[in-house]
């Protein structure tokens, strides 16, 4: 089959070659946004292998005549026009388990940097300033975090927090009775949570109900000087409406591996010497940029699912889901 990869890394390269060296391969190191990247080659395409950075829309599948199965290397799917594949019989799969503990583990990395001042610490120390002033952080022992989400991922962080001795509220629209009395935490409103909690997690999908779940509705209700975490998806969080909460207190400081229209980072310079750039795009730079000049926030790119085991598990699972829909048993499927 012709299977063409984008934002293929090294190791992508060098795995899938060596486990489907059977088919017609090609790798594409850039995410994949725009008709001209594909025109070339668009009726060779049969297998699309993407990852979260590539925006997989309607007119993009649209002049992919021979299209027959979208393998996201992620278990994210909203970068790609899911409703317009399923329409057109085009399967679309997914990772669904690749990083359950990985995320959860930067999550705690991003809480315990805020915490305890790692950042501030690091960046004064290199300077040559070993003072305490300023950096004293407090314990997680005793506090309270707030799951939002209680999926793979977000089961993972609350193990993670009951071993640090932390009470754990938790909001799911499908909660999981079960788990809460296995692991001991409390299931509540998302009012309730974000009113009681010292910090607050997220780990749910971005879907239009989830779409600036921390926004201009609920940060009021935020217990003041919490801290927020998000590890899930930059849309769950108004940037301007957290650059608000934190210039007022309302929150304590902020660890973020996904921001609102992080591919402006990348694509910053293009964007600015773009004519055709419009105000939207050019308004989340700016607000982008803001965040970065903050010392209450610690921003990663993206990484929360970068180790080395959750890395071979993407690109296993990916492997199968090629080869199961080659055989006519499709695994992982995102949609009926």
């Amino acid at each position: 089959m012709g299977i063409y990869v984008f934002e293929a890394t090294e190791l992508d390269k060098k795995f899938l070659s060596e486990h489907l060296s059977g088919d017609d391969l090609h790798f594409i190191s850039d995410p994949l946004s725009t008709l001209e990247q594909i025109a070339a080659f668009a009726e060779d395409v049969e297998v699309l292998s993407v990852f979260v950075h590539s925006h997989v829309s309607a007119s993009i599948i649209e002049s992919l005549p021979n299209l027959k199965l979208i393998a996201t290397r992620s278990t994210g799917f909203d970068h790609i026009n899911v409703p317009v594949c399923e329409s057109k019989g085009i399967v679309v799969s997914n990772v669904p388990t690749y990083g359950e503990n990985t995320v959860a583990e930067h999550c705690f990395a991003l809480i315990l940097a805020l915490s305890r001042n790692v950042h501030k610490a690091y960046i004064r120390t290199t300077a040559g300033d070993f003072s305490l002033d300023g950096l004293r952080g407090f314990d997680l022992k005793g506090k309270t975090i707030g799951i939002v989400g209680t999926g793979h991922i977000g089961l993972h962080a609350i193990r993670i927090a009951k071993g640090f001795g932390m009470t754990v509220l938790a909001y799911d629209l499908a909660p999981s009775r079960m788990a809460a009395e296995v692991l001991g935490y409390e299931y509540t409103t998302l009012d309730d949570l974000l009113g009681r909690s010292d910090i607050i997690s997220l780990h749910a999908p971005l879907t239009k109900d989830t779409y600036h779940l921390i926004g201009e509705a609920t940060v009021e209700k935020i217990k003041r000087g919490a801290l927020l975490i998000n590890t899930a998806r930059g849309g769950l969080v108004d940037t301007q409406t957290l650059l608000r909460a934190l210039d007022e207190g309302i929150l304590g400081g902020a660890g973020l591996d996904v921001i609102e229209g992080e591919n402006v980072f990348s694509e910053e310079k293009q964007l600015l010497r773009n004519p055709q750039a419009n105000l939207d795009q050019l308004r989340q730079a700016v607000l982008n940029n803001a965040l970065l000049r903050r010392s209450d926030l610690v921003i990663t790119p993206h990484m929360a699912f970068d180790s080395k085991e959750a890395v071979e598990r993407i690109l296993t699972t990916t492997e199968e889901n090629i080869v199961s829909f080659r055989a006519g048993e499709p695994k992982n499927k995102v949609h009926t």
